[in-house]
């Protein structure tokens, strides 16, 4: 008969997670199952730049801002023609 424990952890800067469970006899044979909260937000920029075409796009936007080289847009006017 399975049983289960429930612990929240975090990911340490070695990328480990940490469990103590002192209520198991040492020598117990358990399964893992990580579960990652989805209310844990990562960071805009890191998310883009996993792939490598959107790194590329933000890279030569960056250097179209340093040129000088932008386009306005008016939302208000934007919203005006949408209708």
């Amino acid at each position: 008969m399975l049983s289960g424990l429930k612990q929240k952890a975090v990911v340490n800067k070695e990328r480990k997670v940490e469990l103590s469970v002192p209520e198991l006899p040492e020598g117990t044979v358990v399964e893992i199952i990580l579960l990652v909260d989805p209310t844990i937000e990562e960071d805009e920029t890191a998310y883009l730049l996993k792939s490598e075409a959107n790194k590329k796009h933000l890279i030569q936007a960056l250097e179209n801002v340093k040129q000088g080289k932008l386009i306005y847009v008016d939302m208000d006017e934007y919203e005006k023609t949408r209708v």
